[in-house]
């Protein structure tokens, strides 16, 4: 955890494990923020998070919940989702991006087949696919993406953004 050794000293900043579950309030509402593993950089710290509230509500008696990747590729251990959440949405961290740090380069976030595996590992609802463009390090655009979401057959399961725009997902 020395993402949050790094950003202390800030009042509200702690370091997280993977499964472990912090309460915030906000105004009057309560959140309830889970940790998730994530595979990124060697020695380098992400996490992923899943977002729950009471206003949120169940299905099939899980919680409701927004799920965020963070950067990371599959991992198997993301299918343990499923068992503790109900994703709603799930916002994930795409565009198959490589570090040069070894040859070939090391992929550090998911390829579209692992987000759509992933995605029907965890059963969620809505996928948004985020952080795909913009860096020279992704090679896997938009294009690539929806040929692979068609593919895996969840192309209507996809709400695409537009930057600036916003949208209402549920």
């Amino acid at each position: 955890m020395d993402g949050a050794r790094n950003l202390a000293p800030r009042p509200g900043v702690c370091g997280m494990k993977p499964w472990e579950t912090i309460a915030l309030v906000i105004g009057d509402k309560k959140f309830d923020v889970t940790a998730t593993p994530t595979k990124h950089l060697p020695g380098g710290e992400c996490t992923g998070f899943i977002i729950t509230a009471p206003e949120f509500g169940q299905t099939n008696g899980l919680p409701n919940a927004v799920y965020f990747s963070g950067d990371t590729i599959y991992i198997p251990e993301l299918a343990q989702i499923a068992k503790k959440f109900h994703i709603s949405v799930a916002l994930f961290n795409l565009g198959c991006a490589k570090a040069p740090v070894s040859d070939p380069p090391l992929q550090i976030t998911m390829d579209g087949k692992q987000a759509a595996r992933l995605f029907d590992e965890i059963k969620a609802d809505v996928l948004v696919p985020i952080h795909f463009e913009g860096w020279g390090h992704f090679y896997e655009g938009k294009q690539g993406l929806q040929k692979s979401f068609k593919e895996e057959g969840i192309e209507d399961k996809i709400c695409w953004l537009t930057p600036g725009v916003e949208k209402r997902i549920l």
